[in-house]
């Protein structure tokens, strides 16, 4: 009988807690965010009053306008679970109920083959680092449409499942050129491992940027062509897969109501709410691991102490381990950013011209983008 190996089992779960209370934390705040930024947008304050004093360090300035709504994701999650959990009576419990663990269940498992740090006291910063990073992702990720599915069905009411349909349908089309426009990065890179593929872009620069350690290079300017083709389709299809504006038509108010939670309160409407926040967060993630580097920032060692600037080896390398954590969460922080500019700068699709653009513009693209990788490859091998 093989010993428990309990460094690995404490050092996972070390990890794994760590990764749950940072994320969730973003959760929370990425909502404040969002009503911060709409606000701006709108020319209006948005949350203003919970949290901090509205004076700081016994200074008369009145500070509400910045620090005041800080506290404002702990109000929203204790009054959503102290409302009331009103279960209709029509409804079918058991999926009724499993509904909203599934949205953000599936969310929470992709997370743990996310990269987001170097190394920290000589292990890896990831979950579990296994060789089918982003099929493991899309897998568990497509399964939070039965989430979607199950709540407007099981609901047993007219208007959520219409957005349960559209989701199925809407998720189905977008899945499709997700999975083709990452293809092309998969010939070039040789590899399914996020690890591995941020290694590659800490020793050849990033994906999205069309030069190898600041040199131009013919070969990577030829193939950034495609990459950058499989960027686009990659960030547009996520937009779609987390049902944000302008493709929400899942639960597009002024048709559907509320769409397929309309019939949900309390908590477990709050898990809808909080699974399409983590959804923004894992595809942030995997956007930033496979285009824009990961946890690396020229000049900054990695948690090993290797590479960076010489001036600043004088630091220890867990240090260093903790900045590109950092690094890691402040790419997806400001992709998180652009998802709330774009939700509040452009219009909602109609849904035949969601259904167009999936079907007839960004499949055929994806798929002539793989062809046009696999030419090229064979035109420059290695």
């Amino acid at each position: 009988m093989e010993s428990i190996d309990w460094y690995l089992i404490l050092t996972s779960l070390a990890k794994t807690i760590a990764v749950l209370g940072i994320v969730l934390t973003m959760v929370s705040y990425t909502v404040y965010a969002e009503r911060r930024v709409s606000a701006l947008i709108q020319d209006r304050l948005g949350p203003n009053r919970v949290g901090f004093p509205t004076t700081l360090f016994g200074t008369k300035k009145d500070f509400s306008p910045f620090l005041g709504g800080l506290g404002q994701p702990i109000a929203d999650a204790v009054k959503l679970m102290i409302k009331e959990d009103f279960t209709p009576a029509h409804v079918n419990k058991f999926y009724y109920w499993i509904a909203p663990a599934l949205g953000i269940g599936a969310v929470i498992v992709g997370l743990a083959v996310i990269p987001f740090g170097s190394t920290l006291f000589g292990d890896k910063m990831v979950i579990a680092d296994v060789n089918i990073g982003p099929l493991f992702i899309f897998a568990f990720s497509s399964l939070g449409v039965y989430g979607i599915v199950l709540a407007g069905w099981s609901s047993n009411s007219k208007y959520p499942f219409l957005g349960g349909m559209r989701s199925s349908s809407q998720m189905i089309s977008y899945e499709l050129s997700l999975g083709l426009s990452v293809i092309p990065l998969f010939l070039i890179l040789g590899t399914l491992n996020l690890s591995k593929i941020v290694e590659y872009q800490v020793a050849n620069g990033w994906l999205l940027v069309p030069f190898t350690n600041g040199q131009l290079d013919l070969r990577k300017i030829l193939l950034w062509f495609p990459i950058f083709i499989s960027f686009v389709i990659f960030t547009i299809s996520m937009f779609a897969e987390t049902n944000r504006l302008p493709f929400d038509l899942p639960e597009a108010e002024t048709e559907l109501v509320g769409g397929y939670h309309t019939e949900y309160s309390s908590m477990k409407f709050a898990l809808f709410f909080l699974g399409e926040y983590a959804a923004m967060i894992l595809g942030s993630s995997l956007i930033v691991t496979l285009f824009l580097g990961g946890c690396h920032f020229p000049g900054i060692p990695d948690g090993s102490g290797a590479g960076g600037l010489d001036i600043l080896h004088a630091f220890p390398a867990w240090f260093w381990g903790l900045v590109n954590i950092a690094v890691f969460f402040g790419k997806v922080a400001l992709l998180l950013l652009f998802f709330i500019w774009v939700r509040w700068t452009l219009p909602r699709f109609r849904y035949d011209q969601l259904m167009r653009l999936g079907w007839i513009f960004f499949f055929e693209i994806a798929l002539v983008n793989v062809f046009i990788t696999a030419f090229l490859i064979a035109l420059m091998p290695k």
